[in-house]
């Protein structure tokens, strides 16, 4: 269900107008060649969260989005937008039900050259259909 979630979720913020206007990809992985803005699944993990009729997973989720500014607030509403579509997957997906999806940490780095990285991690807890 790991790796289901995670094309679901790239799949779903890939289709937003509002992210696919604003990024140059919305990906699995950190992309090699591609200019800023992006986002990638950074990391995920997942442990059981089986019940007695159903096979169950909660999954832990790391999104990296990776762009330029010198301000603080540089990437606020981009930010703000990704939280907004993760938060609206939704619930029934092939092969799975996404019975809860809460907002863990989020984490914002200043890097060289007026990059600037914000990590995002969500924890889903999913039922199999």
């Amino acid at each position: 269900m790991e790796i289901a979630l995670r094309a679901a979720l790239i799949a779903w913020l890939a289709v937003d107008p509002v992210l696919s206007a604003q990024l140059n990809a919305m990906v699995e992985e950190a992309p090699a060649r591609t200019s800023l803005p992006w986002l990638a699944i950074a990391a995920s993990a997942s442990a059981d969260w089986s019940c007695k009729t159903a096979a169950g997973r909660e999954v832990r989720i790391a999104l990296e989005l990776q762009c330029r500014g010198d301000r603080s607030d540089a990437a606020a509403d981009l930010v703000a937008a990704v939280e907004a579509r993760i938060e609206s997957l939704p619930r029934t997906q092939t092969g799975f039900s996404v019975t809860t999806i809460r907002f863990l940490r989020a984490r914002a780095e200043q890097r060289g050259e007026s990059r600037r990285a914000i990590l995002l991690e969500y924890r889903f807890r999913l039922l199999e259909a």
